[in-house]
C-alpha cells in the first residue's frame, strides 16, 4: 500500500485510468468483431461501414497509447484485406 500522499494519489489515478482503458479496449475489440461478423456473413455494405468506424477507433487507441501504433496498423491492414475479399 502507498505511504505518501503522492503515492496514494497516483494509485487513485492509476485505478481510474485502468478502468477507462479497459472500457476503451473492450469497445475497440467489439468494433473489430462487428467487422469480422459482417465479413463472415458476406454483407459488404455493413462490413465497409463498420470498417470505417473500426479504423477510426484503432487510430484513436494508437494515439492514446492504448495499443501500439504498429498493432493498430497491422489490424487495420488485415481488416481491409478481409473486406476486399468479400467485395
Amino acid at each position: 500500500m502507498p505511504n505518501t500522499p503522492g503515492a496514494k494519489k497516483r494509485l487513485r489515478q492509476s485505478e481510474t485510468r485502468r478502468l477507462a482503458n479497459r472500457s476503451k479496449r473492450t469497445n475497440l475489440r467489439g468494433q473489430i468483431r462487428k467487422v469480422r461478423d459482417a465479413v463472415a456473413a458476406g454483407d459488404l455494405a455493413t462490413a465497409q461501414s463498420e470498417l470505417r468506424i473500426a479504423q477510426k477507433k484503432l487510430d484513436k487507441a494508437a494515439a492514446a497509447h492504448l495499443i501500439h501504433r504498429n498493432a493498430a496498423a497491422r489490424t487495420k491492414s488485415r481488416l481491409v484485406k478481409m473486406v476486399k475479399k468479400v467485395g
